[in-house]
């Protein structure tokens, strides 16, 4: 296991390394996950490019650091982040959260970023009314108060069978996130707005979303692409909130004929 402190918070990473000509992928999560959702993308792209995931504060094995923040003080824990690893223009694939995250740090530091793979994620997730209802029925009653409605977003009811293990272990996941963070990290989402800022994305990117996607759907994630200058849109398949989990194969097809097409101008055979 690999960790660093960055703004005096301990951050749980993994770095793969990749072809010095190609570039690197940074992997960001989603709420009440850690970066092992990125595992079956991973696998079929390790020794083809860099690879980076990582624990955002609040999450996984990482700390959970001082609240109240910001999506702006997830982004700076991934500038930071890179900063160590002396990775520069990466391609930021982040998955609803990490979606925001990818966004605020284009916003800030633009320099670092090579493209942008917004999964499963929009400018605005939800509204005020709706994240402070949860915050308060999960500081009341603990996360494990709302795993089933939950799951019935991020997941088709395929993959939500009773006999299907892998759902069990996700359920596992999200209960097993900490409390403080996860309750932080839901304000944060609640008090983001990159709508403007989105207008002004100027490095190749594509908008990626579940057809069955109950937290984000795909008309939300239309709507960002149309936001986003010369973006373009992805629906994956008999997938929810995190294709990465439920449609890897479909996932990792998409990211990389982008990736070809952002530096080449073609897509991938």
């Amino acid at each position: 296991m690999q960790f660093a402190r960055i703004n005096d918070v301990s951050i749980h990473y993994q770095l793969i390394g990749g072809p010095a000509d190609k570039p690197v992928i940074v992997f960001v999560n989603s709420l009440g996950t850690d970066f092992r959702i990125w595992r079956d993308v991973i696998v079929r792209l390790a020794g083809d490019y860099g690879i980076i995931v990582y624990d955002k504060r609040g999450h996984g094995l990482s700390d959970v650091g001082q609240v109240p923040y910001s999506i702006e003080d997830h982004a700076s824990d991934l500038a930071g982040l890179l900063e160590l690893l002396a990775v520069k223009q990466a391609f930021i694939c982040g998955l609803s959260v990490g979606g925001l995250i990818a966004q605020a740090l284009y916003n800030a530091r633009p320099d670092m970023v090579r493209g942008l793979i917004l999964c499963d994620t929009a400018p605005k997730i939800g509204t005020a009314e709706s994240w402070n209802a949860r915050i308060e029925t999960v500081a009341g009653k603990g996360i494990g108060s709302i795993v089933d409605g939950i799951m019935e977003l991020w997941f088709t009811p395929a993959f939500r069978r009773p006999e299907n293990t892998a759902y069990h272990g996700y359920c596992n996941m999200l209960v097993r996130q900490p409390l403080e963070g996860y309750l932080a990290t839901c304000e944060a989402i609640r008090d983001a707005d990159y709508t403007e800022a989105a207008t002004k994305i100027n490095v190749p990117t594509i908008c990626i979303v579940g057809d069955q996607d109950g937290s984000t759907p795909p008309d939300l994630v239309k709507s960002m692409a149309n936001l986003i200058p010369n973006a373009r849109f992805e629906i994956i398949r008999d997938a929810g909130h995190i294709p990465c989990v439920e449609q890897p194969e479909a996932l990792t097809a998409v990211i990389r004929a982008f990736i070809d097409f952002a530096l080449h101008g073609e897509e991938s055979p």
